[in-house]
Formats: structure tokens, C-alpha cells, sequence
């Protein structure tokens, strides 16, 4: 069979792995039996791809990449669980994602159209979306789950069963044990809820009108003497916000957590 990839002589890539064309793959790398990699994809030197690893087109992996290795958890025993990776993601020099476990899918889960800067790490069992923006270093305990086009800010760490909503933007240095709604902005360790994401919502097609009510929201749950998710059980606080969409989806967000969302800041 032809070949249709470009590989340096000094990479080890299995017999049985797919490539797909157009891939290019550079000195050092080696690639696992069980690897799936889409067309059009640059791996630079000394990039590792093991286990049951599914990688859609067009990414792109700097040097000293570690994906699909073995979880770091002592439930697992070897099973054949998965990494699945999506289209047009970059991952920066020392970016890691290791496979799923027993424990939740069998499978870690990464959308498309990301940017993961160096020294990443994405542990078993995470959930990602699409049009991520992680900056250096931050690292993703297991079974964390991550909506669209969040921004996280370097040296950010976040623990188990963590989610962030979509549109979310984390302050770099920040410690998450607690669910960030979407839209919403947060830092601190640990964690504080700091207002709403606008420019997000500006991005995304929402008029100033739209926004302002969002911001309106916040601040009135906020200054609440209720909880947020009491605030957005009661009906008649929330009548006035019924036809925004964001709000919606916030209280949704809220309702549905079961770890619970970060406290406002103080003050």
C-alpha cells in the first residue's frame, strides 16, 4: 500500500497504525498500534501517540507531546480505553492528555479549533469543546468537564468533576474546585465568581440590550440573599428574564450542578 504521510526515518510509527494523508510526522515521534490520525496533521519531533487514540484533521502537536497515555489512576488496569481528539487543534510543546477510565465513558473527549499552550495536561475521563483557549500549564484533573470557547489563564488548576459552561473566561493563577456558569467570569484560589463575560457575549451575536439584562441578572442574584440556585428557582424573580436565552442557560447551568457553583467575590 502507498504511502500518502511524510515520516522522518528516525520516527517509529506502527505498522498498524492509520495515518491519513497529508500527515507529517517528524524525528522521534512514535506512534501505537491502536492510532487513528486524520488528514492534513504536523507532528514535530518526539511527540508520543499511544493507546486506543482517535485524532480528527488538521492538528498540529509541538515537540514533546504525550497523548493518549495511560491515566494516572490506580483503578486502571490496562483496559482499551479511548482518547478522541476533534479537527484543527494545537498542542503546544509538553501538552499531555491521557486516555479515559472505567469510571465514567472509557474515554477522554477533546473538540475542535483549540489552542492548548505548552505544559497542558488533560487528565482521564475530561470532556472538552470546541474553541478552547488554554494558556501554559493549566492543568485538568479527571472527569472535568468543559463547555465552548472558554478561556482559562495560565497556571490554572482544576479538580475532579469540575464544570465550566460555555463562554466562560478563568483569571490565570486560579484554584477551581467549584462549577463556573456560562458566561461567567472567575479567579482566585479558590475560585470567586467576578461578573459576566461581555465581551464573549459580544462575540457571540448578542445585542448590547441582550448583554446588559445579562449583567442586570448577575448583579441582582448577586446582591440576593438567596442562594444562586434558589435565586433562579423562583419564579416570579426570574419572570423579567424569561426571554433571554443566556439567562436561560445560566440558571439551567446552576439548577443542574451537582458540586455546586464558585461564591460571588466579596465585596
Amino acid at each position: 500500500m502507498t504511502k500518502n504521510y511524510e515520516a522522518h526515518p528516525m520516527a517509529f510509527i506502527h505498522p498498524e497504525a492509520k495515518i491519513g494523508n497529508n500527515v507529517k510526522i517528524g524525528p522521534f515521534c512514535v506512534i501505537g498500534a491502536n492510532v487513528e490520525i486524520g488528514d492534513d496533521c504536523l507532528l514535530h519531533s518526539n511527540v508520543v501517540i499511544d493507546g486506543f487514540t482517535r485524532i480528527g484533521k488538521g492538528n498540529k502537536f509541538f515537540q514533546f507531546g504525550s497523548i493518549g497515555a495511560p491515566p494516572q489512576d490506580n483503578s486502571y488496569k490496562n483496559e482499551p480505553t479511548e482518547t478522541i481528539i476533534g479537527d484543527n487543534n494545537t498542542f503546544r510543546e509538553y501538552v499531555s492528555i491521557h486516555r479515559g477510565t472505567l469510571k465514567q465513558d472509557k474515554k477522554t473527549v477533546i473538540g475542535s479549533n483549540s489552542l492548548f499552550m505548552a505544559y497542558c495536561h488533560i487528565a482521564h475521563d475530561c470532556t472538552l469543546g470546541s474553541y478552547l483557549t488554554f494558556a501554559n500549564s493549566v492543568n485538568l484533573a479527571g472527569h472535568v468537564n468543559i463547555g465552548d470557547r472558554v478561556i482559562i489563564g495560565g497556571n490554572t488548576g482544576i479538580s475532579q468533576y469540575v464544570t465550566l459552561g460555555k463562554g466562560a473566561y478563568i483569571g490565570g493563577g486560579s484554584g477551581i474546585d467549584r462549577d463556573v456558569p456560562d458566561f461567567c467570569t472567575a479567579y482566585g484560589n479558590r475560585i470567586r465568581l467576578k461578573g459576566i463575560n461581555i465581551i464573549g457575549l459580544k462575540r457571540q451575536g448578542h445585542s448590547r440590550d441582550a448583554v446588559s439584562e445579562v449583567v442586570d441578572f448577575y448583579r441582582t442574584m448577586e446582591a440576593s440573599a438567596l442562594a444562586p440556585r434558589a435565586f433562579v428557582s423562583h419564579p416570579e424573580l426570574m419572570e423579567d428574564y424569561k426571554n433571554n436565552i443566556v439567562i436561560q442557560e445560566i440558571s439551567e447551568f446552576i439548577k443542574k450542578s451537582e458540586i455546586g457553583i464558585a461564591p460571588f467575590m466579596a465585596g
